[in-house]
């Protein structure tokens, strides 16, 4: 099944954000457990995995598209060096998975391509959860103070 290559460097282009995203939370979520911060290191490392299967579900619809994946195209990691960094980044990066989700579901609709829309659609769904996740750790953090928080979450 052969479909536009619009559609295919758009795809591509997801997997590219979600291969950087795999690999910026997996070494956070070692740093957080590292630090003694088990329980926030578990749920990025959870993320990191998720976001894995996100990916090989890109992979797997690309192949059926008779298209390439392209694995070698990786953006920057942003490292943040302090629970609080690290927040940012990671909300910064799932920003740009969700920028680029929403520019591709589009792409999608214009196309009608829709079952390449609705693997995305059940993405941006995780993407907007994981945002609404890190936006609650960061609120909090603000509102208890940083050496609160650290105790919480230890």
């Amino acid at each position: 099944m052969k479909i536009s290559r619009e559609i295919l460097t758009a795809l591509n282009a997801n997997v590219g954000v979600d291969l950087v995203a795999i690999n910026q939370y997996f070494l956070h979520a070692r740093m957080l457990k590292h630090l003694g911060y088990e329980s926030l290191g578990s749920k990025v490392y959870h993320r990191s995995i998720t976001v894995m299967k996100m990916s090989d579900d890109l992979i797997q619809r690309i192949f059926l598209l008779e298209g390439l994946p392209n694995l070698q195209k990786l953006g920057k990691l942003f490292i943040g060096q302090s629970v609080e960094e690290i927040l940012q980044c990671d909300l910064k990066l799932e920003e740009e998975i969700r920028s680029t989700l929403q520019e591709t579901i589009l792409l999608c609709e214009k196309e009608q391509d829709f079952v390449s829309r609705k693997i995305l659609v059940g993405h941006l769904d995780k993407s907007e959860e994981y945002i609404d996740d890190l936006t609650t750790e960061i609120n909090l953090l603000k509102d208890l103070g940083l050496q609160n928080y650290l105790q919480k979450i230890i």
